[in-house]
């Protein structure tokens, strides 16, 4: 039972690892989902267990500690709408709606977030625990909420955790959930009650899968062992600043820019101890990777390099760690744009705000309104949103006066140290400092605890102890003449800005409760971690804020690679302030993009934000949308936002086609799938054949061009992913086309085929014999030398993959048939005999969109075309009038499976349609189903 919080639909089954302990246990859970499903006698027993756990949404219940009572007004979809008369009412009662829908899903989540997988789901978890726990969200979490969060947070995080408990109060597990009933059989495990450091660690777990560039930075360190300077910055090309623009473009970054545009002033930064001056540092960009400080000390060691060896055991270490939101930091993306009244219809502004992360069922975001009935300083909160099922507050919506929206910036805000290790402690600076340890009992349901001892450096924990193959290694590791002797041997530690307490917390009520851009910005400046970009609108405003705990490094480190922890040179000299951070408001050009892509220009900011943007294709495709709408005068009407997010144009596909139009092709069933190229409009509809063809022969060019070129040590990229279940015969037969599968694929690294990749094959596109272009002679194929060898030869490679995948005749071939969703229940839903699938389990549906579209229904070419990730929700807010704004959810409001809102919005969400969004009482009234009233 894999705990993975939003099982990626393009996750291979059992890819945690198949533990032989639970066979006996998903053996007796098929039975007892056999049981609930209503086969044979069971039936009578099985409706009555479900529909225990189902919520009341009509009538009244008394609950201990309100003050007055609330009301939960459900529209036809399930989504609530709160009305309290006090805020700690207000979050009570937020508290005890999202348990009864969604409570499996929160005590997953906060067992995952603290390190406790085992307690629930016995030893398969332990390992994961142990490297969860040596991250210490929880213990992060604690300190916020002692030492940190305001007052006025802490009593709405202890409404809500209330309003949980009561709805625990006297009930089993099987009274709270299906799963529960499952796992009853298996174990003992019994809810406990909820408390409000589980709901601040979520912000940790958020913050992990949005940590920005740690998987380049290990990839390009790696690289080193095969590649030289060139070839990785080949693979890391400049961002294309003169093509792509960036978020803030009309020089409204702040007053520090200003001073840096006309002479390269300094700035300050904040440090633990105060302020100290900053130096202008370096606008590094990635393709300078091959020569960054680190490569000197640490990265081009002898074989076997510490680096080295570390880094691919942490590689392998990383890729089983539970997802929260994303996809382990890589693939993630998303959309945020705002338009101002100058170009709408309603002559207000419009927002539109659609985040790419993991497919996951049920959705990670939760919709519901919180509504005072009278706001005062006694009830302050009218907001409408997305939020996630165990944390207070609307994440991303609006309120009576504003709304805003969130992407991920990609800021760097991890580097990853190589520590020499000497007894009981660590060198640096030529002195050994004593380790900061801990032990930690992790409790194994059905089994023995297990303890651990969690070590820290002064960089953050050594994430290479929980992993006893890398202990080894780093004892037998050496590094090059640069660095000091081996001593104990060599460990990774990870410096992080969300392991040191923070604000965040205190941010999410701010933003829900602002009315103007300063109250917003205020708002920001407490959003330590995840930094994300911040759109804003109100009925007469446009604005973008960075906001976050972003740190500076010195002279000449650009945070691209690891760096040894030995030489204190290489410490962070402090955090950039909030008013030196981008920002924009009410640009001339009257809207603002953000798209992932890099939020200044480098030459026109003194700090280094990352060196491993977005490369903008997304951001720039929506500007372009944007802009023919507006030419000539011309109005943004909010269908017209919602289009724009449905927008399937491949920009990888108008730079190749062309070219692949141009190549005669010998083979005549070859030229048959090149003519599907021909006219097309270089748009992933689900029911393009044209858009299926492309999509193959672009994951063959990466693999004849790349595939073979790049390190052993990233083979995990190679291994498969996902095996359409419509090629296999049952589990059983897809368990080994997923094992065949890797196994080809082990000694070579494929190329996921994001937007990096674009620009990657855009830069090599003019030099046609590159010797990128070159590929080995195969069993049926010549070796390449050229630009078009390798085209047609990934051209052939396609025809017969779609062949052997769709049919010879290319009139049934559809890009929906190959890029599909699944939608899988967290833990029991992702792996096992088909009947648990088949209960838990939804899809799938044909998807249209692709990999750095507006409509990013990712796909992995390392793995297939299968969905990865996805717009997980999409909402349009029309600040001329709210209650004609949109939004819709990726599945339903319900986390219980056989609950009619468990997946209703998915169909409508795979269309891409949108559900109206009331706001005003009135409205709300108008659309509500289920009116529940909770009494004191």
């Amino acid at each position: 039972m894999p705990p993975n919080t939003t099982a990626s639909s393009g996750e291979q089954p059992g890819k945690s690892g198949r533990k032989k302990g639970r066979k006996a246990r998903l053996l007796v859970i098929v039975l007892v989902l056999a049981i609930i499903g209503g086969i044979g006698f069971g039936a009578y027993w099985s409706i009555s267990t479900v529909r225990a756990s189902f919520p009341q949404t009509k009538g009244s219940i008394t609950l201990d500690g309100l003050a007055g009572p609330v009301d939960v007004k459900r529209d036809g979809y399930g989504i609530p709408q709160i009305y309290a008369s006090s805020d700690a009412d207000l979050f009570m009662a937020q508290g005890y709606v999202q348990a009864q829908d969604r409570f499996y899903e929160m005590d997953v989540r906060r067992h995952m977030t603290s390190g406790r997988l085992s307690e629930m789901f016995g030893k398969g978890q332990v390992k994961k625990d142990e490297f969860l726990r040596t991250l210490g969200w929880d213990r992060v979490a604690k300190k916020e909420y002692d030492t940190k969060l305001s007052a006025a947070t802490k009593k709405y995080l202890r409404a809500y955790a209330k309003g949980v408990n009561a709805y625990l109060e006297g009930k089993d597990g099987k009274d709270i959930s299906l799963e529960y009933a499952a796992l009853g059989f298996t174990n003992d495990y019994q809810p406990q009650k909820w408390t409000p450091v589980d709901s601040v660690s979520w912000l940790k777990a958020m913050a992990w899968d949005l940590r920005g560039n740690m998987q380049e930075e290990i990839d390009r360190s790696l690289m080193t062992s095969r590649l030289g300077p060139k070839q990785i910055a080949d693979l890391y090309p400049d961002y294309p600043y003169s093509r792509n623009k960036t978020i803030v473009q009309e020089g409204q970054y702040n007053e520090l820019t200003k001073a840096f545009e006309q002479g390269g002033s300094t700035g300050t930064q904040s440090t633990t101890g105060g302020t100290s001056t900053g130096t202008s540092g370096t606008s590094g960009t990635s393709g300078t990777t091959g020569s960054t400080s680190a490569s000197g000390t640490s990265t081009s060691a002898s074989d076997p390099s510490a680096l080295e060896s570390q880094l691919t055991g942490l590689y392998k270490l990383l890729d089983d760690v539970p997802t929260a939101v994303g996809v382990n930091g890589n693939g993630i993306g998303s959309n945020s744009w705002v338009v101002s009244g100058d170009h709408t219809i309603t002559g207000k502004p419009l927002l539109a705000n659609d985040p790419h992360l993991s497919a996951s069922l049920p959705s990670v975001w939760y919709q519901m309104g919180l509504h005072c009935r009278s706001v005062s300083s006694k009830c302050q909160y009218d907001v409408s949103g997305y939020t996630f099922a165990g944390m207070p507050g609307v994440v991303i919506g609006h309120n009576q006066a504003i709304a805003w929206g969130m992407t991920n910036s990609g800021v760097d805000v991890t580097d990853l140290y190589l520590e020499k290790l000497s007894g009981d402690g660590y060198l640096y600076d030529d002195k050994v400092l004593p380790f900061t340890s801990h032990d930690e009992t992790i409790k194994v349901a059905g089994g023995r605890s297990k303890t651990i001892v969690v070590r820290e450096t002064n960089n953050g924990p050594l994430l290479s102890d929980r992993n006893d193959e890398l202990v080894k290694v780093g004892k037998k590791a050496t590094v090059d003449t640069a660095a000091p002797d081996r001593g104990d041997g060599y460990g990774i530690a990870l410096k992080w800005t969300a392991l040191a307490p923070g604000n965040s917390m205190d941010a999410v009520f701010e933003l829900d409760k602002a009315a103007n851009w300063s109250e917003f910005r205020k708002a920001a400046a407490s959003f330590d971690v995840p930094s994300q970009n911040l759109v804003y609108a109100d009925k007469d405003n446009i604005g973008y804020q960075l906001p976050g705990k972003i740190p500076t490094r010195a002279k000449g480190d650009d945070g691209s690679l690891p760096v040894p922890g030995w030489d204190s040179k290489y410490q962070w000299t402090g955090y950039i302030e909030q008013d030196e951070l981008p920002y924009e408001y009410n640009p001339d050009r009257g809207y603002i993009v953000t798209a992932n892509q890099a939020v200044v220009d480098k030459d026109k900011y003194p700090y280094t934000l990352t060196t491993d943007w977005g490369y903008g294709s997304r951001s720039q495709r929506i500007a372009d949308l944007i802009e023919s709408k507006i030419k000539g005068g011309g109005k943004i009407s909010t269908d017209d936002m919602r289009q724009m997010q449905l927008d399937n144009s491949s920009e990888i596909a108008k730079l190749l086609v062309p070219k692949l139009l141009k190549l005669d092709v010998a083979d005549k069933h070859v030229r048959e799938a090149q003519k599907l190229l021909e006219g097309w409009d270089y748009t992933q509809d689900a029911d393009s054949a044209a858009a299926a063809y492309f999509n193959a022969v672009w994951r063959n060019v990466l693999k004849l061009a790349f595939g073979n070129k790049l390190p052993k040590e990233l083979r995990v990229q190679g291994q498969c992913l996902y095996v359409d279940p419509a090629e296999s015969t049952g589990p059983a037969d897809q368990d080994q086309k997923v094992r065949e599968c890797g196994q080809r694929d082990a000694d070579q690294a494929q190329p996921d085929g994001g937007d990096r990749w674009f620009e990657v094959v855009r830069s090599l596109m003019d030099d046609e014999n590159n010797d990128w272009w070159t590929s080995p002679k195969s069993r049926t194929d010549e070796a390449t030398d050229t630009r078009d060898e390798l085209f047609a030869r990934a051209m052939k490679d396609a025809r017969w993959e779609l062949t052997a995948k769709l049919g010879k005749n290319m009139d049934t071939w559809s890009w929906g048939r190959l890029h599909r969703l699944f939608l899988k229940n967290q833990t029991l839903g992702t792996e096992g005999p088909d009947v648990v699938k088949y209960v838990l389990n939804r899809g799938p549906w044909k998807l249209s969109g692709g990999e750095a579209t507006v409509n990013a229904s990712g796909w992995n070419a390392a793995g297939g075309y299968g969905v990865v990730w996805v717009p997980s929700m999409r909402m349009v807010v029309n600040l001329g009038d709210l209650d004609k704004s949109k939004w819709i959810n990726l599945s339903g409001a319900s986390g219980h499976a056989f609950s009619a809102h468990y997946t209703d919005q998915t169909d409508k969400w795979a269309k891409g349609e949108l559900l109206p969004w009331a706001f005003s009482e009135k409205a709300v009234d108008g659309s509500t189903s289920d009116s529940l009233v909770l009494k004191p």
